[in-house]
């Protein structure tokens, strides 16, 4: 059992990142049987889980930009925006939590990305908006008052939502583990700058 200040925060396991999935990240479903028994060993007081939650119209959508492919990089709100194919929509199959998880330890699912105009990869807060901030999802509050000082993170992508919700944690304040076994990422290209950029936003890297 962990001690009482350490949570977990399992981000976006859900279908339509597996393989065969809409947006499927590289062998996610291996990390799947890890994170199900981490959770079933209930080593941790405080579980929080992600959900990607988009509306079918999410700008983040190729679908929704005439001409542009999925995994194009196009220009939103003044920052670079990769475009993706149409996943995780709203009461889908494909964005529910995974199944094979027992989810009745988690003490909090957030749900992200649901404004259709900004993109949301982090647990913390979302991307760059139409005003030029990066709204607080409250995560981080609803954390500290809890009593929580470090953060252990895991799940999909690696290279995208898992690494921005561990540098913003970081940012926010917590100590922040990274459990690189069970994270996998939409291209394993990435490795070698994700560990970069966690060494350099002050993240521990677990193998």
């Amino acid at each position: 059992m962990y001690a009482k200040d350490i949570a977990l925060l399992v981000v976006d396991l859900q279908p339509d990142f597996m393989p065969g999935g809409a947006l499927p990240c590289q062998q996610g479903d291996a990390i799947v049987p890890g994170i199900a028994q981490l959770l079933a060993s209930r080593q941790y007081a405080t579980v929080v889980a992600t959900q990607d939650w988009h509306p079918q119209d999410h700008a983040s959508f190729a679908s929704q930009h005439s001409g542009h492919k999925p995994l194009e990089v196009i220009t939103l709100h003044g920052q670079s925006q990769t475009l993706w194919p149409d996943h995780c929509v709203q009461g889908t199959a494909g964005a529910a939590l995974d199944p094979r998880v027992d989810w009745s330890s988690a003490n909090l699912i957030l749900r992200k990305g649901s404004d259709r105009q900004v993109d949301s990869y982090s647990a913390f807060r979302e991307n760059f908006g139409p005003h030029g901030d990066r709204p607080a999802t409250g995560l981080a509050g609803w954390l500290h008052e809890r009593g929580i000082t470090e953060v252990h993170v895991c799940g999909l992508a690696r290279d995208y939502c898992v690494l921005w919700s561990a540098q913003d944690a970081a940012i926010s304040g917590f100590r922040v583990r990274f459990l690189w076994e069970l994270t996998r990422p939409v291209s394993a290209n990435n490795d070698a700058a994700v560990r970069i950029a966690l060494s350099e936003g002050g993240v521990e890297i677990e193998e």
